[in-house]
């Protein structure tokens, strides 16, 4: 399904991450992370969206992927990451574990809620983050 351009306005936010492979990368976010499949063009770019989140994949030949003017290659991975909510996330941390899933850290728990970090296919990160249980009044 392609997002109407009133799917990009104020109310989706669309971030894009660099991979190797569109298929291997949309199929873990619809296998693994809940997303539905928005775009597609070729092997140079795909769309993948959950809630108000457009998820752009740029693959091998995508014009968000070319070489920078000074030489620097856009690549997958580093820190910046997209964040999602999860109402178990033990069990997440199971089933991804299960399918192989890379893990970047164990749980991270503060008084925000607990996180943990998964990678892509192709090393972009992931937070998965539970918030704290409500407290009873």
């Amino acid at each position: 399904m392609k997002p109407t351009p009133s799917d990009r306005n104020s109310s989706m936010v669309s971030v894009r991450y660099q991979v190797a492979d569109i298929d291997r990368a949309a199929a873990f976010y619809l296998d693994r992370l809940g997303f539905r499949a928005a775009e597609r063009a070729g092997t140079a770019f795909g769309s993948v969206v959950r809630g108000n989140l457009r998820l752009i994949l740029s693959g091998p030949g995508a014009s968000g992927s070319r070489p920078l003017p000074d030489g620097r290659r856009q690549e997958p991975g580093g820190w910046n990451r997209i964040l999602i909510y999860v109402d178990d996330l033990q069990a997440m941390i199971t089933s991804l574990r299960a399918a192989g899933v890379r893990f970047r850290n164990e749980i991270e728990s503060g008084p925000g809620g607990s996180q943990i970090l998964i990678e892509d296919p192709d090393g972009n990160p992931i937070e998965l983050h539970q918030p704290p249980a409500a407290k009873a009044p």
